[in-house]
């Protein structure tokens, strides 16, 4: 059974930075995929970015070039680097986990708000 938490939410002013982390339970951690999606109130949850077993990696195009999704296997994380934040970007964030089965967080709030 894979475990995933979400931590690094919070409420930030427009133009700033947050960094967010899950941390994944249980074993082969890096032979998964990982990917960290969004849903805005009244709105389908949707991709932000995700990374493969190798390091490769996929961004919405509506947060290229301000977010960097990165990897640490040996600590079993991934991680949601966010510049340049905008109002638009508030939403839960949740993290994926892909392998056979597919495994989410519980989700955590950013808020960009002035």
């Amino acid at each position: 059974q894979v475990h995933l938490v979400e931590s690094g939410g919070g409420l930030v002013q427009p133009g700033g930075s947050l960094r967010l982390s899950c941390a994944a339970s249980g074993s082969r951690f890096s032979t998964a995929t990982m990917g960290w999606y969004r849903q805005a109130p009244g709105k389908q949850r949707e991709l932000v970015a995700s990374i493969t077993s190798s390091g490769g990696t996929n961004y919405a195009d509506a947060v290229k070039d301000r977010f960097t999704i990165s990897r640490d296997n040996a600590k079993n994380s991934v991680y949601l680097q966010m510049t340049s934040l905008k109002p638009e970007d508030t939403a839960v964030y949740y993290c994926k986990l892909a392998r056979a089965l597919v495994y989410w967080g519980q989700g955590t709030q950013v808020t960009v708000s002035s």
